[in-house]
C-alpha cells in the first residue's frame, strides 16, 4: 500500500497530462510552455533548495557514480552485442549506437526527479544531484563520440565534439540550480524564511508540472518500428540496468538511500532525450519512439516493484 502511494499519483499525473490531450482540454503543443516552466523555473528552484537545506550522506561520489555509470557501460555493451544479433548487419555499426542510447538513456529528469523525492525524500538530493550533474554530457559525448567513430566521418577534433556540448551545460538551468545550490550551501548562510517560503512554493510546482508536461508529450509518441528491437530496447532499459546497478551498489557498499538513487534512477524508462538523438542521426527513428512510449507503460508495472526493492534496503 504504501508502495502504491508513492507510484500511482506519479502515473496519475502523467495520465492526466495525456488525457488533457487526448480530449483537447489543450493542445499537443502545450508541452512546450509547461516544459519550459518546470525544467527553467520550477525543477531549477527545487533542486537549489533541497541541496541548500538537506543532508547528504557521508559517500564518496566515486562509487556512486560507479554504481550507475558502470551499470550504464554494462548495459551500453550488451545492447550494442544484441543490436547486431537482431538486426543481422554486423556492418552496420551507428543503428547500434542508437540502440544502445536507448536502452540506457533514462527519462530520470521528468520522472526520476519526482519519483525518487516522493520514495526517498530530501535525503536524496545529494546523491542525485551528482548523477543529474554528469549524466546529460556523459551521454551525449559517448554517443556522438562512438558515432563519429563508427561512421568514420570525423570532421574535426574530439574538442569540437565536446565544446558544444559543455556550452550548453554552462547554460543548462538545471545544471546552474545545482551550481547555484552547492555554492550557497557552502556559505552556510542557509534562506531566510521569506526567501525559503518563496523559493519551496515554487518548487512544489516543479513535479507536478514536469509529469504533466510528460504525459502530454508521450501523446506523440506511439508503440511502432520493429517490436523486437522494441521489446529489447524495453527489456534493457527497465530490467537489466537496475538489476546490474543494484549488484554493483550492494558490491561497492553504498548507503542505503545512495543505493535507492541509483537503482531507481537506472529503473527510470527510455527518455525522448533518446529519441531527439535518433531523429539527430535519422537512425531507428521509430523503434526508439515506439520503446519512449512502451517503457513508460511498463514502468507502471515495473517501478512499484523496484521502489519495494529499494524500501527493503532501507
Amino acid at each position: 500500500m504504501a508502495t502504491m502511494l508513492i507510484v500511482a499519483p506519479v502515473f496519475a499525473l502523467i495520465a492526466a497530462g495525456y488525457a488533457a490531450v487526448l480530449f483537447r482540454f489543450v493542445s499537443e503543443g502545450a508541452h512546450k510552455g509547461i516544459s519550459e516552466f518546470a525544467f527553467s523555473i520550477a525543477i531549477p528552484a527545487l533542486l537549489f533548495r533541497t541541496i541548500i537545506v538537506s543532508e547528504f550522506p557521508d559517500v564518496s561520489p566515486w562509487r556512486m557514480w560507479g554504481a550507475y555509470y558502470g551499470a550504464l557501460a554494462i548495459t551500453w555493451i550488451a545492447a550494442l552485442l544484441i543490436s547486431a544479433l537482431i538486426r543481422q548487419r554486423r556492418e552496420d555499426h551507428e543503428d547500434g549506437v542508437v540502440f544502445a542510447i536507448g536502452s540506457v538513456y533514462g527519462n530520470i529528469v521528468m520522472l526520476g526527479i519526482p519519483l525518487v523525492l516522493s520514495a526517498l525524500g530530501n535525503e536524496a538530493a545529494g546523491p542525485m544531484s551528482l548523477i543529474l550533474s554528469v549524466n546529460t554530457p556523459l551521454l551525449w559525448l559517448c554517443g556522438i563520440l562512438q558515432m563519429e567513430l563508427v561512421s568514420r566521418k570525423r570532421t574535426g577534433s574530439v574538442l569540437s565534439v565536446i565544446w558544444p556540448i559543455l556550452a550548453d551545460l554552462a547554460k543548462n538551468p538545471l545544471m546552474l540550480g545545482i551550481g547555484f545550490g552547492v555554492i550557497w550551501r557552502f556559505t552556510g548562510l542557509g534562506l531566510a524564511p521569506v526567501v525559503d517560503k518563496t523559493i519551496e512554493l515554487l518548487a512544489q510546482a516543479g513535479s507536478p508540472a514536469a509529469l504533466i508536461a510528460l504525459g502530454i508529450t508521450l501523446f506523440r509518441f506511439e508503440v511502432k518500428g520493429e517490436m523486437t528491437s522494441v521489446a529489447a530496447i524495453s527489456a534493457l532499459k527497465l530490467l537489466a540496468m537496475p538489476a546490474v546497478a543494484f549488484a554493483l551498489a550492494k558490491l561497492l557498499n553504498l548507503p542505503p538511500v545512495v543505493t535507492g538513487v541509483v537503482v531507481l534512477f537506472a529503473a527510470m524508462p527510455t527518455g525522448a532525450n533518446a529519441y531527439i538523438f535518433a531523429v539527430q542521426y535519422q537512425r531507428m527513428v521509430n523503434p526508439v519512439s515506439g520503446a519512449v512510449a512502451l517503457c513508460t507503460l511498463l514502468a507502471a508495472m515495473t517501478l512499484p516493484v523496484v521502489v519495494m526493492v529499494v524500501a527493503g534496503v532501507r
